[in-house]
């Protein structure tokens, strides 16, 4: 049986029999040795908001990728026009005849009026389509950004200058009406104006000309980064010692310049959903019979759905809030936990 505990006067903790005991470890101690990874990841952990946030995050992505499963055990998928298939559902005017746009244990979020697309499955795909497309755009402009701004930032001189012009005059155009404008005439290169647009191709033109007017803010963060970078004692430790400047970028710039891309990669994709929704509304982007959130918002915005059925709107509009306001909060944490001098 142990004895009782005492201490001694140097106050490290003794047993009655007088065998010392390790006195207990702070929190700085246990932070010792620890990568700047785990360091990052433990401060994660302790912000309430930021787990919720990544939950949150994480459901849309699932159920984005898990639509086509969902949609078979539902029974149902966004195609089918039900006012063809089951008119008695309609009345004239194309409305659904039970309130609050059909909304029953069948048709879970109603029907959309009009042709009678099941609400529930066209929300599940257009979530789908959206993520899709804006993770695309992320991952196209985080690259051009890593190329170009730390290509600008290590070498300096003349790829630095023109460079940072192209920044400077690409960050000179309004994106919104560059996107509205240019969305017809990227799809014109690929498909003559008498055809019909196949869907892929509308897909690489929304990619396309988001990433044009996309990676500039990226790349002159990181810039700015790496010409504080290449003046440290480790960069010249390295370049005294002969690795060549590729070598250099890879295995000491760039492991230094994650915060940033990171950072900025969870505030870039919710602006790129609601560009992209944006340009689906505007009719565009996405258009009919392919689920698109921003669509879906374009057709709550017609008479028929405002004056008939106001309840449309709440699905893909509680939805869109609560995944941007999500993901905001989860770049916010990302940014305290990589640099807790940042936090609030």
């Amino acid at each position: 049986m142990t004895s009782p505990i005492g201490v001694e006067g140097g106050g490290t903790p003794v047993v009655a029999d007088g065998e010392p005991q390790p006195p207990a470890k702070t929190e700085a101690e246990h932070l010792v040795g620890r990568s700047p990874g785990q360091l990052m990841w433990i401060r994660f952990k302790r912000d309430r908001t930021g787990v919720i946030s990544a939950y949150v995050v994480l459901f849309f992505f699932l159920i984005g990728l898990l639509a086509p499963v969902i949609s078979k055990l539902y029974g149902k998928d966004p195609y089918t026009v039900y006012a063809d298939e089951r008119p008695e559902l309609f009345d004239s005017a194309g409305v659904p005849v039970q309130p609050n746009g059909g909304i029953s244990g069948e048709f879970w979020f109603g029907l959309e009026p009009g042709n009678g697309y099941d609400v529930f499955t066209k929300l599940l795909y257009g979530i789908r389509t959206s993520l899709m497309i804006s993770v695309a755009v992320t991952l196209a402009t985080v690259l051009t950004g890593i190329l170009l701004g730390v290509t600008a930032g290590y070498l300096g001189g003349k790829a630095d200058y023109w460079i940072s012009r192209v920044i400077d005059f690409l960050l000179a155009f309004p994106a919104q009406l560059f996107f509205i404008a240019s969305m017809p005439v990227v799809v014109s290169l690929f498909v003559s104006p008498r055809d019909e647009t196949p869907v892929y191709v509308r897909v690489v033109a929304l990619i396309l000309v988001q990433w044009f007017l996309g990676w500039m803010s990226l790349g002159r963060i990181l810039r700015g980064t790496t010409l504080a970078l290449r003046e440290r004692e480790f960069i010249e430790a390295a370049k005294v010692s002969g690795a060549p400047p590729g070598r250099i970028i890879r295995k000491e710039i760039l492991p230094n310049v994650v915060t940033p891309i990171l950072v900025q990669g969870t505030y870039m994709l919710p602006n790129f959903v609601t560009a992209e929704a944006g340009l689906s509304f505007l009719g565009v982007g996405i258009v009919e019979p392919t689920p698109d959130w921003g669509q879906m918002f374009a057709k709550a915005s017609t008479e028929l759905v405002m004056q008939n059925d106001i309840t449309y709107m709440f699905f893909p509009g509680i939805s869109m809030i609560v995944f941007i306001v999500a993901f905001n909060l989860l770049g916010d944490s990302v940014r305290d936990a990589f640099d807790p001098k940042t936090a609030r």
